[in-house]
């Protein structure tokens, strides 16, 4: 027996040990599956680093509490479980301490604890430490705290590996950073990665990543307990005024997915005024409140939660009944990650699919935050320097990227050794870096090619469940001995589809609740900074802005969304009277401080029509004093900056103000779409140099 192995304890022991923490951790007739009892001889007795890819609800936190523990008792250090998620680690916790386990996390919503924890696993008080991936980049934690925990480490534990790999569904740059981790233990000290989702590309890129010779163990993903369907209703009002009827029907509580944060609001507040019990929990919901939401959904308080993808990865319900989607994800994989959190525990739960035309468009919206060109990229690397640091909000006003792209960006980066983040900010390494282009474009037919699959996967003919399980290149489905490919269980293998009959009562009252018209655009408060690096004398507050606007509708909206999208994706024509009747609408029940006395069209260079014709009738049915159009200065670029320092920039001094000196109220400045708010703030603060008293604007559609 070698170094790497457990001296004096034998296989049979080492079972029984491991089978009694077992029954601690999930009751007296729990039983190990071969493959978890293979995982955890291979940590604990072989030291081996492996791939754990089995489906949701298998066990694999089983495999490293239990391997922790007999870790633990053998002499070992800490386990260290890099999870992705609060909700994750919670349960995690809990579930912990049911095996008798003493477990600790460091993540951004305990920072007050951090010194007691680092001081609790110094002590060896600790069996297993909970990190969150962005703490493995931050300065202070990975110079003094991880340095220590490699050395220590009994066991680490890498939760939800496919974000390890940019080829998962879920790629998060900090998750990169555990190769250095990885890197950087002893020969002995053995390594477990786990997922639920991961098809052939992904599992070799894991495997790679954690070691040269990782023991790799996949299972059947099949989900006996699943009865999936596809419920196709064109129009986005019928879809929830279907949901609002068949919600009843649904086993249990559970979950409904929706692809945007106003989706999620929209149809909470529809099924709420229908008598359903629901909550809206989205990336944007407070962490507090997000925990009470979660907690209210595993004691059945409510009959769901209207959710985006932040309600996923972690989420622990075994009794879940049913997952419903609004409109469907942008890969059979995340579709798979996301209904497998129904029916763990339970024998039948529902599983619906709803998808709408409109997803292409948000998939395309999402797919154009991906990691940017190379000259972007050179340009970040150009503006950092080698001594002085600088931090992301001080590096945006020098490059093309937004905030949450700029730190992606940097994340990459400081992984592939081009950048390094310290206290204070960023560093320039020196290292040559090479842009990975042929990878980029992989990754890009990559995506196409998910898209393509989730829409084939709602036209099937054949098994839903076979469809997904090749998709993720189910072993079982292969082999000298493959699965029968037919679930039994889905509508494609049954024949019973859902009735999609539509109430037309309830299809008015939804249509009413959704027709309001009429949304808050907030002005920009803050000019952004370093504005005079770009030559640009602005800065500070925004003095000299728009005032509070109004915009029609989000052309992510389950009511207007679907009315504003053709309008704008169509030919530039005059604008419709509906359109303009719910206009009038929102000007009607405008709350503000003083009316307006005249309308001036932005100038579109894709609606020139809408935009003027909107605003010369608004002026003629309000008797406003029409201004015509805000002309673009000749000659100024295209705007593209995403960035917003950039875009002032390019935006700055753009137009040419018609006379206003004897203006004696507000103007209504129109424009078609406002997405970032950049451009009506430059018009008005232009308008506002030029004479106007104040200016209040109102755009048809925004994005989100």
């Amino acid at each position: 027996m070698g170094s790497g192995t457990m001296v004096g304890v034998t296989t049979t022991d080492l079972r029984e040990s491991a089978e009694a923490l077992l029954r601690d951790l999930a009751g007296p007739r729990a039983r190990l599956r071969e493959d978890q009892w293979t995982a955890i001889d291979a940590l604990v007795r072989q030291r081996r680093r492996a791939l754990v890819v089995q489906r949701t609800g298998w066990g694999k936190s089983a495999v490293y509490f239990i391997a922790a523990k007999l870790l633990r008792a053998a002499g070992r250090g800490p386990t260290v479980i890099v999870s992705p998620l609060l909700a994750l680690m919670r349960n995690q916790v809990a579930a912990a301490g049911r095996a008798g386990v003493v477990a600790a996390t460091i993540n951004s919503g305990n920072m007050t604890e951090w010194d007691d924890i680092h001081a609790r696993v110094a002590a060896g008080a600790v069996d297993v430490l909970l990190v969150s991936p962005e703490r493995l980049n931050n300065p202070d934690f990975r110079d003094a705290v991880l340095p220590e925990l490699a050395a220590d480490a009994g066991l680490v534990v890498i939760d939800e590996a496919h974000c390890v790999s940019d080829w998962g569904h879920d790629f998060r740059p900090d998750y990169r950073r555990i190769r250095t981790l990885v890197a950087d233990l002893g020969d002995d000290v053995p390594v477990l990665a786990t997922t639920a989702t991961a098809n052939d590309r992904v599992v070799t890129d894991v495997a790679g990543q954690i070691g040269t010779d990782t023991l790799v163990l996949r299972g059947t993903l099949d989900r006996e307990s699943l009865h999936m369907s596809v419920v196709h209703i064109e129009d986005a009002t019928a879809r929830t005024a279907w949901l609002s009827r068949y919600l009843h029907e649904l086993p249990g509580s559970g979950i409904i997915y929706t692809l945007t944060v106003a989706a999620a609001h929209d149809l909470a507040d529809v099924l709420g005024s229908h008598g359903h019990d629901v909550g809206a929990y989205t990336g944007r919901t407070d962490p507090a409140e997000r925990e009470a939401l979660e907690q209210a959904l595993l004691d059945n308080e409510v009959k769901a939660l209207v959710a985006t993808s932040a309600l996923g990865m972690g989420f622990d319900k075994p009794d879940l009944g049913f997952v419903v989607h609004i409109g469907a994800p942008s890969s059979p994989i995340a579709y798979y990650q996301q209904v497998g959190r129904a029916g763990r525990g339970t024998a039948r739960a529902e599983v619906v699919l709803l998808p709408g035309p409109e997803d292409r468009r948000i998939w395309s919206y999402f797919a154009s935050v991906a990691f940017p060109r190379e000259h972007i990229v050179r340009a970040v690397l150009d503006a950092l320097d080698f001594e002085r640091p600088l931090s992301t909000s001080a590096l945006e006003p020098l490059v093309e990227l937004n905030r949450s792209r700029l730190e992606m960006v940097l994340k990459v980066l400081d992984v592939d050794g081009a950048v390094r983040r310290v206290r204070g900010g960023w560093l320039a390494t020196g290292e040559p870096w090479t842009y990975d282009t042929e990878r980029y474009e992989r990754l890009s037919h990559a995506r196409e090619a998910e898209q393509q699959a989730m829409i084939d996967y709602q036209s099937t003919a054949e098994c839903r469940m076979s469809f997904l399980r090749r998709q993720l290149d189910d072993p079982a489905l292969s082999g000298p001995d493959p699965d029968t490919p037919d679930c039994g269980r889905c509508d494609n293998c049954t024949g019973v589809r859902p009735d999609t009959t539509v109430d037309t009562a309830d299809l008015a009252a939804i249509r009413t609740r959704l027709d309001r018209p009429g949304i808050d655009l907030s002005p920009r408060k803050q000019w952004p900074t370093g504005m005079a690096k770009l030559g640009i004398p602005l800065s500070g507050k925004i003095t000299d802005g728009p005032a509070t606007g109004r915009v029609l509708g989000r052309l992510s909206d389950l009511g207007w969304g679907q009315r504003l999208r053709p309008l704008l994706d169509g030919p530039d024509a005059p604008v419709p009277d509906h359109v303009v009747d719910a206009c009038i609408a929102v000007l009607r029940d405008w709350n503000w401080d003083q009316r307006p006395t005249s309308v001036l069209a932005m100038e579109s260079p894709t609606h020139p029509k809408l935009t003027a014709d909107l605003a010369a009738r608004l002026a003629h049915i309000g008797r406003l004093r029409d201004l015509g159009t805000l002309h673009i200065r000749p000659g100024r670029p295209p705007v593209s900056a995403a960035n917003s320092a950039h875009r002032v920039a390019a935006l700055h001094n753009s137009w040419d103000p018609p006379p206003l000196d004897d203006l004696d109220g507000p103007i209504l400045l129109i424009d078609a779409l406002t997405d970032t708010g950049w451009t009506l703030t430059l018009a008005a603060h232009t308008l506002r140099a030029a004479g106007a008293p104040a200016v209040l604007p109102f755009a048809l559609a925004t994005p989100t």
